[in-house]
């Protein structure tokens, strides 16, 4: 079965931005002539593009595709209509630059909450001196012997495999294959290859935290991006939703699935997850607080909108580099250094908004998956999280639709 034309006109624009920027396409697994085409055509203007998408928008409200299609296909014409234009050299607000990729609103975050996630966090560390200097002693000792890196990604792997495996069954033949790398900005990344098999590179520059690792692998790999890429390939591509085979970033894809990965450990394990990763470090010859690093997590996480503060701050109120970095030392009690390669990161012109899509997202999906009635539903929740095209404004509309009859 073809594609439908217009989904082919889609992809055609979606791989060309490549050209303009290497790695806005974080993974394509169509019809490889596709992306032959697009690599050996002319360098594309970005005004181009953007007249593209525009044309495109139009064209699809006749293109006779299924409701959640055309809805899936829109919000992503929205969000590369403003790359080709922000590539074009157009002068757009970071809210609407936001608003416009990933089809949310933003706003900064309560100070209030942050004091309350330095109370509990002292609370859970106990001892004297200042917050930011226990809390960086702490992570300190909690950090993984380089040695048992790998040994402790391939023990939470296996484990986490098994469990997504009996609740959202993968094909025989997916897998993973990690790497250990460095001199990368950030800590973990998938790369989806396509036929059930994906690349997780773990940084190990950044220091791995026991803390943080049993998430960290949940998030890239199982019941994360690797599943999501799995499941989508598995149900909706074999069923001829080719726009799925496409996976630029600056998207609401990239919300969805950022959001589903952030909250991808607390889905299939649940609340106790500190207990159980304690065991799999026992078994490594790991000593862990299973149960302090969940209650330390769990105040940490009332610190979410902070990241998103600052890039606010930065590109909406244009405050200054040096005092963006101290409001990151502040609440987010990062280190210097640490701040600075926030900065780095969100001073990006294509990463700039992408932090919206971990705070958004988590929000956004977490507030929905919360408002499930029991713990089947939830997990049924995240399933179609997993399987379906779903976009911002649909889990908004379900979310609404949920409050009016609860």
């Amino acid at each position: 079965m073809g594609s439908h034309p217009l989904v082919t006109e889609y992809l055609r624009l979606g791989l060309a931005f490549d050209r303009l920027e290497e790695g806005f396409v974080d993974a394509y697994t169509g019809d490889p002539q596709l992306r032959r085409d697009a690599e050996n055509a002319p360098v594309p203007e970005p005004a181009a593009l953007a007249r593209r998408a525009a044309e495109l928008r139009v064209e699809l409200t006749e293109a006779g595709l299924s409701v959640r299609r055309t809805e899936f296909l829109d919000a992503h014409l929205v969000a590369m209509e403003c790359s080709a234009r922000k590539f074009a050299g157009a002068e757009i607000g970071f809210v609407d630059e936001v608003r416009a990729y990933f089809d949310v609103d933003i706003a900064p975050g309560d100070p209030e909450e942050y004091r309350e996630a330095h109370r509990l966090m002292d609370e859970v560390l106990g001892g004297d001196g200042p917050l930011a200097e226990r809390a960086a002693a702490y992570r300190r000792g909690d950090e993984i012997p380089p040695e048992k890196l790998a040994t402790c990604v391939e023990a939470f792997s296996s484990a986490l495999r098994e469990r997504v495996r009996d609740r959202y069954p993968l094909p025989d033949t997916e897998h993973v294959t990690y790497e250990v790398v460095g001199d990368k900005p950030w800590s973990g990344f998938n790369y989806y290859l396509g036929g059930f098999h994906s690349k997780v590179a773990i940084n190990a520059d950044l220091k791995q935290h026991m803390a943080h690792l049993p998430a960290l692998i949940a998030h890239e790999s199982y019941p994360g991006h690797h599943t999501e890429h799995c499941r989508k390939e598995a149900g909706l591509v074999a069923a001829g939703e080719d726009e799925q085979t496409l996976f630029l970033v600056n998207t609401p894809q990239c919300l969805m699935a950022e959001g589903l990965a952030d909250l991808a450990l607390r889905s299939i394990v649940g609340p106790g997850w500190g207990v159980w990763a304690q065991e799999i470090y026992a078994d490594l010859g790991l000593r862990f607080d299973g149960e302090r690093a969940e209650r330390f997590a769990t105040a940490s996480a009332k610190l979410l909108s902070v990241r998103q503060d600052a890039a606010l701050l930065l590109h909406d109120q244009h405050r200054d580099a040096d005092e963006v970095a101290l409001f990151l030392q502040r609440w987010s009690l990062a280190t210097p250094e640490r701040a600075r390669q926030s900065l780095r990161f969100l001073s990006s012109p294509l990463w700039r908004a992408y932090i919206s899509t971990y705070v958004e997202g988590y929000r956004l999906l977490g507030g929905w998956l919360d408002g499930a009635v029991d713990a089947a539903d939830r997990a049924e929740r995240f399933g179609r999280l997993l399987d379906e095209p779903l976009t911002p404004g649909a889990i908004r509309r379900m979310g609404e639709a949920n409050a009016l009859t609860g």
